[in-house]
């Protein structure tokens, strides 16, 4: 009998590649995104359902959870659904705030809380979420996105420990950069005229030719899902992608204080 994942965020990039890699695994997948009328791809793939979903409307996850485990169990939830704010903290306004919260980490677990009854009814099923190497790791010009990220890591493995005397595991994925359309399609910028020149300079390193040469494909970091989808073992976080396992291994081998003077100095200059 095939396995069911339900995935958010899954008209472009990572969830995208994630439907299509487990559809074509064999799995029955419930592909969500917040507009379905202009998916035409998915919607013509064998195995996949497409429905809709704004991480952000409370009465929809419920709506659209309800009519997903209407199809059947679901052994995989894929929290996916978000986008990135960069930019001037000082500069943020409240609404650019509230909805990073709001889908990033709010999203995240309002899914998870439509799911979770019915997973622990039947003791048994994942809980995977994409956070990102900005959930291990610090850059500039960007904390509002890493209080996220960094939130799902603490989030996710404070979960681990209730959830697992019912069967359920809960993973993380971190990639690092993907080379996909984020960058344009989900990246919002605060911007304040104090912090201008520094924005540029962090923003013209983050662009650079050879750091983005570095980065994955989202089909690589699909292949990731996979394996935190299917992992049996009690371990949580998997970092994704050359460049994050760099990252994240020189922070963890030279300390946090060493590892920020060199994020300093690369992006800022100083």
């Amino acid at each position: 009998m095939s396995k069911t994942i339900f995935i958010t965020g899954a008209s472009t990039g990572l969830g995208r590649a994630t439907a299509l890699l487990f559809a074509n695994k064999g799995w029955k997948v419930i592909a969500t995104m917040r507009d379905p009328s202009k998916e035409t791809e998915l919607s013509a793939v064998a195995g996949i359902t497409v429905l809709p979903l704004d991480v952000t409307n409370p009465a929809q996850i419920a709506e659209t959870a309800k009519a997903a485990l209407a199809l059947g169990p679901v052994d995989v939830l894929f929290n996916n659904a978000g986008y990135g704010l960069a930019g001037a903290f000082e500069g943020a306004t409240d609404d650019q705030l509230t909805r990073q919260l709001d889908t990033n980490l709010l999203g995240v677990m309002r899914v998870t809380q439509a799911f979770l009854p019915a997973m622990r009814e039947r003791g048994e099923g994942t809980i995977v979420t994409t956070t990102s190497i900005g959930g291990l790791v610090t850059f500039p010009f960007n904390s509002v996105y890493h209080a996220t990220k960094w939130g799902l890591e603490g989030w996710s493995e404070s979960l681990a420990f209730e959830l697992q005397p019912f069967g359920i595991k809960v993973k993380t994925v971190a990639p690092g950069g993907i080379a996909t359309d984020f960058a344009s399609r989900s990246l919002v910028l605060s911007m304040h005229p104090a912090y201008g020149p520094a924005i540029a300079r962090v923003m013209g390193a983050f662009s650079d030719p050879d750091r983005r040469a570095s980065s994955s494909t989202a089909e690589q970091i699909a292949e990731v899902v996979y394996e935190a989808a299917t992992d049996t073992t009690d371990h949580v976080t998997f970092v994704a992608g050359a460049d994050a396992k760099a990252n994240y291994a020189q922070r963890l081998a030279v300390g946090i204080d060493a590892f920020r003077a060199g994020i300093r100095q690369m992006f800022m200059g100083a």
